[in-house]
């Protein structure tokens, strides 16, 4: 847990996110039609040295592919990521649904 003041100045605890996390929201932005890294960090909330780190990661699993051009990269989901992606999504479903 983190402590952080909200803008009355109010302790609140709020909560890192998993690694896990980070990458389910990388392969979610990826997914979504995010293929540039300044784009991707952004959409994730993350700052560039993070997201080295886990664009690195996901490619040396096959969950992303990089395409280079002359003037920069592109980061595209797999197949293994679109199902990885699809597993954890209903996971979630079945853990936080009502029934």
């Amino acid at each position: 847990m983190i402590e952080e003041r909200d803008p009355t100045n109010s302790a609140v605890l709020v909560s890192k996110r998993s690694r896990l996390e980070i990458y389910l929201d990388v392969l979610q932005a990826i997914a979504n039609g995010t293929s540039k890294a300044t784009r991707i960090m952004y959409s994730a909330n993350l700052s560039w040295k993070p997201l080295k780190e886990t664009l690195t990661f996901l490619t040396e699993k096959g969950l992303i592919e990089v395409k280079k051009s002359r003037k920069s990269k592109r980061y595209y989901i797999t197949p293994k990521g679109l199902r990885v992606l699809e597993y954890f999504k209903k996971l979630q479903e079945k853990i936080f649904s009502s029934s």
